[in-house]
């Protein structure tokens, strides 16, 4: 399968810890993208993925404005025409 160039966008609230500038990355599905993503900005891995690499509870990612379906392995497939976002959910009182 050909590696698609996709664009990776991240909610402006996760910029409090890490720098959220969209990437343009390489990949086929969403956990490609993910990790190409990770090689740039490393200390956004814990941020996204808990430590058995699955998506973290409070984090939901979008592919061309449908949630990911896999949460655990992320293996939706994205092409180049795939917007992807990473949304870090917000709750509070």
């Amino acid at each position: 399968m050909i590696r698609c160039v996709v664009q990776v966008s991240f909610t402006p609230n996760l910029g409090v810890h890490v720098d959220v500038t969209p990437l343009d990355v390489q990949g086929t599905t969403v956990r490609e993208a993910l990790e190409a993503v990770f090689e740039v900005r490393p200390r956004m891995r814990s941020y996204v993925l808990d430590d058995q690499g699955r998506l973290r509870a409070h984090v939901n990612v979008f592919v061309s404005g449908q949630m990911i379906r896999d949460r655990d392995q992320q293996t939706d497939a994205v092409d180049t025409s795939t917007s992807l976002w990473v949304f870090q959910a917000l709750s509070g009182g």
